[in-house]
């Protein structure tokens, strides 16, 4: 019967795991600020319940503010960092083409430059998608917005869109790293839509 059970096991596991079950699932920095909220609540309850021990209610209140700038730090990114350039999806020293940022994200992927790879892989599966006239070119277009104009053409793949655009804003603009496998998601993306066709838009002009 442990024969029976195990595959059995292991295939709801894998069927668990399938993204569609996964879309609405907090992010990770909802978690770590979930998280965050929880440990104040908790010092606000010991806070209350040390008001009559002065150092104890003192080392508190510092442990507190202490958790509360590490979230703002970790939700708002190193200070210093302009709201004007904070959703910008390609910079401004002129139009490339696909091909190129494709080359530039291997590049920077043979040298393990992961968070640099990952910027110019989604640049270049957004530029991809203007040169195949899926999107428009729109300067000063941000990858959320490139990723919901996507999905309306590419419905099949509009999630994996908006966790791609969500990757690219985190790593870009949001002092995160990037890794290996980052960088593998945005390719593998990137191939997928290069061979699927877009969505024919019935009753169109």
């Amino acid at each position: 019967m442990t024969v029976e059970r195990d595959p059995a096991r292991v295939a709801a596991r894998e069927e668990l795991l399938r993204p569609e079950y996964h879309r609405h699932d907090p992010s990770l920095l909802q978690r770590v600020i979930n998280w965050i909220g929880d440990q104040l609540g908790q010092l606000l309850d010991k806070l209350g319940g040390a008001a009559g021990d002065g150092w104890t209610g003192l080392i508190v209140f510092l442990a507190l503010f202490a958790l509360l700038g590490a979230a703002l730090w970790w939700r708002l990114g190193r200070p210093g960092r302009t709201a004007t350039t904070a959703g910008a999806l390609f910079a401004a020293d002129g139009p490339r083409s696909a091909a190129e940022h494709r080359a530039a994200a291997q590049r920077h992927a043979a040298a393990a430059e992961w968070s640099a790879a990952v910027r110019e892989q989604m640049r270049a599966l957004i530029r991809s998608l203007e040169e195949r006239t899926l999107l428009n070119p729109r300067p000063g277009r941000t990858a959320d917005e490139a990723a919901r104009e996507a999905g309306r053409q590419l419905p099949e793949h509009a999630a994996a869109l908006a966790d791609a655009a969500r990757l690219f804003d985190d790593i870009a603009f949001g002092d995160r790293t990037a890794d290996r496998t980052a960088y593998q998601r945005l390719l593998e993306l990137d191939e997928r839509l290069r061979r699927t066709r877009p969505l024919l838009q019935v009753g169109a002009a």
